[in-house]
């Protein structure tokens, strides 16, 4: 089993709209280090330039077992979508507020994939509001647990 990399700092500090798959140009032992598990997106996002998108600050991990042709970790890389895409992608970020997000990283077949989020970031209202209901839901969903108990 192949482990996915999430980016646990996107759900909460954005609202994703919209979802796109994307593959990632990797160099060398760059998917070996990805399939033990050993990136970070956590601070990573996605821009369009001069017609192709870009992933940067992805930490990837040099492999352990690697030479010394081994790439910089956190250097960008390009995300192979369909010119259809990346022009819609294009128009969307325009907008103020919006950003490109990795939302996770895994594997289809042999290939990387990266699962790109379009969101717009949540103020801190917004973000008491998700805990609250949150919180809500938990607590209804206990005692439906206990009643039927």
């Amino acid at each position: 089993m192949v482990p996915t990399i999430h980016n646990h700092k996107a759900g909460r500090d954005y609202l994703i709209t919209e979802t796109y798959e994307a593959g990632i140009e990797l160099k060398g032992t760059e998917v070996k280090s990805l399939r033990n598990a050993r990136a970070s997106i956590d601070e990573a996002f996605a821009r369009v330039e001069r017609g192709q998108c870009w992933l940067y600050n992805a930490h990837i991990n040099p492999y352990e077992f690697g030479n010394r042709n081994n790439v910089d970790p956190i250097r960008p890389r390009r995300l192979l979508l369909h010119k259809k895409e990346i022009d819609r992608l294009g128009g969307l970020l325009i907008n103020k507020g919006m950003a490109l997000l990795p939302l996770k990283i895994y594997f289809t077949k042999s290939f990387a994939k990266v699962l790109l989020g379009v969101g717009k970031g949540k103020t801190t209202v917004d973000k008491r509001e998700t805990l609250k209901r949150k919180t809500a839901d938990r607590e209804i969903q206990r005692a439906m647990r206990d009643r039927t108990k």
